[in-house]
């Protein structure tokens, strides 16, 4: 996270605060550890970041998140990012925040293209001659016994 986190953010010149400014919060209680304190205190985080509204991208940008992240958007096209890892609702909201931020960064990233290789002439008659290998041991296991 933190090559990604250094590198493509200073190119996007996006921190999580900015991001935590554009997002909607909702907190509620949360399984796990704690014992009663659970039942009384609402750590559990739910980011949730409008792509469509977000002032951090361009329309360029935010057509490629759109498009790349469909599988992620609800009905309203928001991304939602959800923490209960922590018993501190601070805590668990960074957490969201770091997800978020990986998942849009990751979105936005372009693959690098595959360059056409060949393969080499002694893989290929490595390939070759384990294949008619194979092909022998076929063949002799067909062969009935002759009665001369």
């Amino acid at each position: 996270m933190n090559e990604l986190k250094n590198d493509e953010l200073r190119k996007m010149k996006i921190s999580i605060s900015d991001l935590l400014g554009e997002c909607t919060v909702k907190t509620s209680r949360s399984g796990g550890k704690g014992g009663q304190h659970v039942n009384k205190v609402s750590s559990k985080v739910e980011l949730i970041f409008s792509v469509a509204d977000s002032l951090l991208f361009s329309q360029e940008q935010k057509e490629k998140l759109l498009v790349r992240l469909a599988d992620h958007l609800d009905s309203e096209g928001c991304i939602h990012a959800v923490s209960q890892a922590s018993r501190s609702q601070t805590e668990n909201k960074h957490t969201a925040a770091e997800k978020l931020l990986k998942r849009l960064v990751k979105a936005l990233a372009d693959k690098k293209p595959r360059k056409a290789t060949r393969p080499k002439k002694s893989a290929v008659e490595q390939r070759l001659s384990e294949k008619k290998r194979i092909s022998e041991i076929k063949r002799t296991r067909s062969r009935k016994p002759g009665l001369d």
